[in-house]
C-alpha cells in the first residue's frame, strides 16, 4: 500500500503521523458497518485512539466527557443530525475550532451550503477513496475551520469592499480520466478489454485476482473493475467478496465478464455487490455502452465533489477577505481618531466645528466598535485572540468617551463626568492592554448607563490607580431583576427597543481578554446601578 501522505513532504508526512496517532477521533454514524468502515480507515492511517457513537446526541455526551480532537460525522441520522450536530459543537466555544468533517451523499447544493454556513472544515461524498479521505483529514488539521455565517453576522459590521476583486482561484488542470482496472487470467481477453477501453479511460491489467487486490488495495484504486470469475488462485467471486470487505476497495464498482452463463451465478454475482453481468463472448459495443454509461455516474460523482470543494474554498477565500478588509479598516478608524482627537485637543477651534469634529471622532469610535465586534469578539469565543499588550491612557480614553457622550445624549439631558483621584497624574492611571479594545469596552458601558439613566440625571465615572486600574460606571436606575444574574450574558437585553444584548456581553469578554474583570452592582434602595472593570496597572 502506497504512504497515504504521499502528496506531503517527509517532514510534513512525519508530522502528520505524529498527530493522527497522538489525536482523538469521534467517527459519528448511525450504520455500524460506516462505522466500522471510517475506524478502520483511521487505523490503516495510524490512529489509535477512536471513540464512535451512532448519533449526533450521544456524540455530543461524548465531547462533552472526553478530548476529542477530530469530529467525523455523517449527515443523515435519527435523534440528531450530521449538521445539527455540527451547530452544537460550533456554537460552544469549548469546542468551537474543532476540526470536522462532514460525509454525506446529498446532492442538494443548499443544503450543503448549510454545512459550509455552520463552519464545516471538509465535505466529502459518498463514496470516496482512503487517498482522499487522508487527504481532507490531514487539511482539517491544518486549516483553522471557517467562521460560521451567523457568527459573522450576530455582530457584524458592515465592511468595506476591497480596493480590487480578489480573483478566486481556478484549476488550470484538466481532470484525470477514471480508471478501469480489467482483470482476466487470459492474454487475448486483457489485450482485447484493454484496446476497448484505452482511448477514452485509463486501463490497469490484472492477470490474476492477487493483483487485482493489490491493485484495488492502494490509495487510488479504480473507478470500475472490469472481473472475470474463473481464474486459477482466487477466483472472481472470492476477489469481490474481499473488495468488499476492505476499506480502500468496499465502494468500488464490479463489472463481471465471464463464461459463466447460469442464473445461480449471476445471483451470486450481484450479491457481491456487482453492477452488471456480461457474458462471454462479448459484444464490444454493447459493454462499451454499459461502461461508458456507468461512467457518467462516476464522473458526476467527481463533479459533486469538486462543486463542494469548490463551494468550500469560496467561502475560505470570503472570509480571508473579510478578515484582510476588517484588519484595514482597524487600522485606518485608528489612524482617523489620532488625527481627529489631535485636531480637537490641538486647535483653537470655533464651537460649531468643535462639536462637529467630536461628531466625527464619535462616527469613528461607533465604526471601530463595530469592527471590533465583528473580529475579535469571535476570537475571543473560540480561544484564538491574543492580546499584544501596550500601556493603554484609561483616564485619557474615558475624557474623550465622556465629552463625546455628553454631546450625543444632550437631548435626553443626561451629562457624564469623570473623576480621578485628586494630585495622582495621568500616568499612574495608565492601564496594560489594547487601546483600542478599551475604547469599545467602555464606550459600550458608557453608552448602556446613558441609556438607562432617567433624563436629568448623570453618568458618573470615577478611575482609581493602584495594582489594578479600577473605573467605575454609576447611573440611576435600576436593572430588571430577571436579567440581573444574567447581566453579562450574550444577547441578555431588557427594555431597550433595538437592543441586542451585545454591549455588556461583548464588555465582559473584552476586559477578560485584557486580563482584567468586570462586576455589575444594582440597589433597589439607592435606585442606582454601577459596573466596575479592573484592569492590569501599567509598570512604570
Amino acid at each position: 500500500m502506497s504512504s497515504p501522505v504521499a502528496w506531503l513532504s517527509s517532514d510534513g508526512a512525519m508530522a502528520y503521523m505524529r498527530q493522527l496517532e497522538q489525536a482523538a477521533f469521534l467517527v459519528v454514524d448511525d450504520f455500524d458497518s460506516m462505522r466500522r468502515i471510517t475506524i478502520n480507515q483511521l487505523r490503516t492511517l495510524g490512529a489509535k485512539r477512536v471513540f464512535e457513537a451512532p448519533n449526533g446526541a450521544d456524540a455530543l455526551r461524548i465531547l462533552r466527557a472526553e478530548h476529542i480532537d477530530v469530529v467525523i460525522s455523517d449527515w443523515n441520522m435519527p435523534v440528531m443530525t450530521g449538521l445539527e450536530l455540527l451547530l452544537a459543537v460550533r456554537g460552544d466555544p469549548k469546542t468551537a475550532r474543532l476540526p470536522f468533517i462532514m460525509i454525506t451523499a446529498d446532492a442538494e447544493r443548499d443544503r450543503v451550503q448549510l454545512a459550509i454556513d455552520a463552519g464545516v472544515n471538509e465535505l466529502l461524498v459518498k463514496p470516496y477513496s482512503a487517498a482522499l479521505f487522508s487527504e481532507r483529514l490531514e487539511r482539517a488539521f491544518t486549516r483553522r475551520p471557517p467562521r460560521p455565517a451567523a457568527a459573522r453576522t450576530a455582530t457584524a459590521a458592515p465592511t468595506a469592499a476591497p480596493a480590487a476583486a480578489v480573483p478566486v482561484p481556478v484549476a488550470a488542470t484538466e481532470p484525470a480520466r477514471p480508471t478501469i482496472l480489467v482483470v482476466d487470467d487470459t492474454p487475448d481477453n486483457l489485450h482485447l478489454l484493454s484496446r476497448m477501453f484505452k482511448d477514452e479511460y485509463r486501463v490497469k491489467i490484472a492477470h490474476n485476482g492477487e493483483k487485482a487486490l493489490a491493485i484495488c488495495h492502494t490509495d487510488t484504486p479504480p473507478d470500475l473493475v472490469l472481473l472475470d470469475v474463473m481464474m486459477p488462485g482466487i477466483d472472481g467471486f472470492e476477489v469481490a467478496a474481499q473488495l468488499r470487505s476492505h476499506p480502500s476497495s468496499e465502494h468500488i464498482p464490479i463489472i463481471f465478464v465471464t463464461a459463466l452463463t447460469d442464473d445461480a451465478s449471476r445471483l451470486r454475482g450481484m450479491e457481491l455487490g456487482a453492477v452488471d453481468f456480461v457474458t462471454k463472448p462479448i459484444d464490444p459495443d454493447a459493454l462499451r455502452l454499459r461502461v461508458r454509461n456507468f461512467m457518467r455516474y462516476v464522473g458526476l460523482h467527481r463533479e459533486l465533489q469538486a462543486n463542494y470543494d469548490t463551494m468550500l474554498e469560496t467561502a475560505r477565500l470570503k472570509e480571508e477577505v473579510e478578515h484582510i478588509t476588517r484588519h484595514d479598516m482597524k487600522g485606518a478608524l485608528a489612524a482617523v481618531i489620532g488625527l481627529v482627537q489631535g485636531l480637537a485637543d490641538g486647535a483653537q477651534l470655533p464651537p460649531g466645528q468643535l462639536e462637529q469634529l467630536l461628531l466625527a471622532e464619535q462616527a469613528a469610535l461607533q465604526a471601530l466598535d463595530m469592527v471590533n465586534l465583528s473580529a475579535e469578539i469571535y476570537k475571543i469565543e473560540t480561544g484564538s485572540f491574543t492580546l499584544r499588550p501596550q500601556p493603554v491612557p484609561v483616564a485619557q480614553i474615558l475624557g474623550r468617551l465622556a465629552t463625546l457622550a455628553g454631546t450625543t445624549y444632550r437631548a435626553n439631558n443626561v451629562a457624564v463626568h469623570v473623576t480621578v483621584p485628586a494630585g495622582v497624574p495621568p500616568a499612574a492611571l495608565t492601564a496594560v492592554g489594547d487601546p483600542m479594545l478599551c475604547y469599545s469596552l467602555f464606550q459600550n458601558l458608557i453608552k448602556n448607563a446613558c441609556e438607562a439613566a432617567p433624563p436629568g440625571t448623570a453618568v458618573t465615572v470615577t478611575v482609581a490607580g493602584g495594582e489594578r486600574i479600577a473605573v467605575a460606571i454609576a447611573n440611576q436606575g435600576v436593572v430588571p431583576p430577571a436579567i440581573r444574574e444574567r447581566f453579562f450574558e450574550k444577547f441578555v437585553t431588557s427594555g431597550k427597543p433595538g437592543g441586542t444584548g451585545l454591549g455588556t456581553y461583548s464588555a465582559r469578554l473584552l476586559a477578560e481578554a485584557q486580563g482584567g474583570a468586570i462586576a455589575m452592582q444594582t440597589s433597589d434602595a439607592d435606585q442606582a446601578t454601577t459596573v466596575t472593570v479592573a484592569l492590569p496597572s501599567h509598570a512604570l
